[in-house]
């Protein structure tokens, strides 16, 4: 119940260029436009890099979407079985297959095919995947300690946060250097770039670890987002909480 309160199926993601969407049988659309560099953003196939429309991805995967994310350079679909697939850029590793081949269609992750996934999010150059069990799991661009793995090593293939082991994750989010987790019982763990005081622990350090925010003790949180350089947290009384980067008055 709290995995479903706290994950509701993302049915349509915001990208930098480009969006995603699922229709109501479970099938995967989307349109934007992408640069030379990164055309498989879009997952129709080598050479199209615009869609002025939505457009029906021409690979199914087998099976319902339930859940699709939109990244910097690449994108993520959930299905109804707990598979996740990727597609776009790879130069670091980000869409997970053990390699850093670009996708131009989407490609089932098959290093996460002995977990039900039930979440993912898709970051800038990294991902998050939240399994059935609790467990969260990361890959992709290392630096800053964004994976919490304790290094910044980037991982070509999901790992599991073994820092969370002890912990009930129902939420994970992963933004642009920087990625939070939601617990059951409320608390709010951050880790990756401090810069512009993005992670909530009052300083600017990088957490090469997930750190619990101590700022929203006592706070029960719903829901959290990672921004590029801010942050965002919903808890239980309908009040939104907000840190990082005040520029442009985002905060």
């Amino acid at each position: 119940a709290l995995l479903r309160e706290s994950n509701p199926p993302a049915r349509a993601a915001a990208g930098r260029q480009h969006s995603l969407f699922i229709d109501g049988e479970g099938r995967l659309s989307s349109f934007g436009s992408a640069p030379p560099q990164v055309s498989g953003l879009l997952g129709h196939g080598e050479g199209v890099t615009q869609l002025n429309t939505l457009t029906r991805l021409p690979s199914t995967l087998g099976e319902r979407a339930v859940s699709v994310s939109a990244g910097c350079v690449h994108s993520m679909a959930l299905t109804a079985g707990g598979a996740v697939w990727s597609w776009g850029d790879d130069g670091f590793g980000q869409l997970g297959h053990g390699d850093e081949q670009r996708q131009w269609q989407p490609k089932k992750i098959e290093a996460l095919a002995g977990q039900r996934v039930v979440a993912v999010s898709a970051g800038g150059l990294h991902n998050l995947a939240l399994a059935a069990d609790g467990a969260v799991w990361s890959w992709g661009f290392g630096r800053f300690g964004r994976l919490g793995h304790g290094d910044e090593q980037s991982q070509l293939l999901p790992k599991q946060i073994e820092a969370l082991a002890g912990q009930r994750v129902v939420a994970v989010s992963a933004g642009s250097q920087h990625s939070l987790a939601l617990t059951a019982d409320g608390a709010v763990w951050s880790w990756g770039s401090g810069e512009r005081s993005r992670l909530g622990h009052g300083d600017e350090e990088n957490q090469l670890l997930p750190k619990k925010v101590e700022a929203l003790a006592g706070r029960r949180v719903v829901a959290v987002s990672a921004g590029v350089a801010h942050s965002l947290a919903l808890t239980t009384d309908g009040s939104v909480w907000s840190w990082g980067d005040g520029s442009y008055r985002r905060l």
